[in-house]
């Protein structure tokens, strides 16, 4: 099994800062992408950041230049700083790894995904 724990979300003034994390735990040979993904109510799950294993990331054009995705492969964790935050920021953020396990001579991919964790922003 695959767990996926996210911290770091709460309430925060618009201009303000909050940095989430994630962590990833349990039967892992190796994970390839890490995001973030968010979901504001009454819209649907939208992509935030991906971090490849390599190092490479992508960002959705709302927030270039504001978040910044991190991640640490010893430790299995990404990061999301998110700064200049402003209200339409306010969502459900939901860290997601692409992981590799093997439970026997084979192995496979699966996307595993976190609890989620509220990040608002007030006006």
């Amino acid at each position: 099994q695959v767990h996926l724990v996210e911290s770091g979300g709460g309430l925060v003034q618009a201009g303000g800062s909050l940095t989430l994390s994630c962590a990833v735990s349990g039967s892992i040979f190796s994970i390839n992408a890490m995001g973030w993904y968010r979901q504001a109510p009454e819209k649907q799950r939208e992509l935030v950041a991906v971090i490849t294993n390599g190092g490479s990331t992508n960002y959705a054009d709302s927030v270039k230049g504001r978040f910044t995705i991190s991640r640490d492969n010893a430790k299995n964790t990404v990061t999301l700083q998110m700064n200049s935050l402003k209200p339409e920021d306010t969502a459900v953020y939901y860290c997601s790894a692409d992981v590799k396990y093997c439970p026997g001579s084979r192995c496979y991919t699966s996307r595993y995904w976190g609890q989620g964790t509220q990040a608002t922003v007030s006006s």
